[in-house]
Parts: C-alpha cells; structure tokens; sequence
C-alpha cells in the first residue's frame, strides 16, 4: 500500500456516544494532548439503501478540513486496507479515564 491510500479508522469517545471516522491523516498535534485528523472518507458508492449514521457523520463534518480530539478520548487506531462505514455508537459499555495532563498541586492544596 503506498504512503498516499493509506486510510486509518479512528475510534475515540464524543459526548458519550462511540466514534467510528476513516480518514487519510492522524499525527500529534502541536497543541499539547490532542490527536489531529483530517482529509475524512466516507463511503462516496451510490447506494440505494442510505446509512442514517454516516449520514448523520457526514452533516456533522461537512465543511471541518481538521479535527482536534483529545488523546484521552481515543479508543484505538487502526490502518485498513480500506475504508468502511462510518458511525456512531452508544458508548454504554466505556468509561472514560479521568485524566489531567495539567500538573501541579489543585487550589486547595496550594500554600500561597
């Protein structure tokens, strides 16, 4: 597979619903904690029978050329072969891990 097709499936949480996108580019962003994703595939074949969620994902990214998600959020990342359906899913079975990448000691325990 050469460097230009490469498609990664990006699965990560939003709003407590799971997040199934295919896109072309993933890297660490310079703002500090956060994945970018950016050029988005969806499933361009002319169908008859339509998706409600990738519809759905698609309204939701019309016009976004770059996301920003943050690395807590990210269940996985996998490069395919190709892409697939994108979609939305209930995230009842995860919890999200309470994470702070902002350092130091909280106000309460801060001596002044």
């Amino acid at each position: 597979m050469s460097a230009s097709q490469e498609i990664y499936r990006v699965t990560f949480l939003n709003k407590g619903k799971v997040y199934e996108l295919f896109v072309r580019q993933v890297y660490q962003s310079d703002l500090y904690g956060f994945i970018e994703v950016e050029d988005y595939v969806f499933n361009e074949k002319s169908q008859v029978v339509v998706d409600p969620s990738e519809e759905k994902l698609k309204q939701e990214f019309a016009g976004v050329s770059r996301s920003f998600i943050p690395i807590q959020s990210v269940i996985r990342i996998d490069e395919v072969e190709k892409s697939g359906v994108s979609k939305i899913s209930s995230g009842d079975n995860i919890t999200p891990l309470p994470v702070s990448f902002i350092g130091g000691k909280t106000d309460s325990a801060r001596k002044d």
